[in-house]
């Protein structure tokens, strides 16, 4: 036995009403003077972040790197930390975690 599939053609009219919607551009939000000054300020906090902890050894720096890395590529992506995590992230690399107790 084989089997048929079956071909169905779109209306054109129910075709283009889908792909008009989607195919139009969303408007862009223009940021302010504001949001531009401090996405600047924060872009050079991390740059200079990173560059401080070139030389720096512990188990926290890697992460942190990464973490600022990982914040200065996703730049342009609406959901940005608010102040006090952004501050936390620029300090990772430099704050030493507390040491575990043993337990014996």
């Amino acid at each position: 036995m084989t089997i048929r599939t079956k071909l169905t053609v779109r209306d054109d009219e129910s075709s283009n009403s889908g792909a008009s919607a989607s195919a139009q551009p969303a408007t862009k939000r223009q940021p302010t003077e504001e949001e531009r000054a401090k996405r600047k300020e924060r872009v050079v906090a991390a740059k200079d972040a990173l560059a401080r902890s070139v030389g720096l050894r512990g188990e926290q720096v890697a992460p942190g790197r990464a973490a600022l890395k990982l914040y200065l590529q996703r730049l342009n992506e609406p959901n940005q930390p608010d102040d006090a995590l952004f501050k936390a992230l620029l300090e990772a690399p430099f704050t030493v975690p507390p040491k575990r107790k043993e337990r014996r």
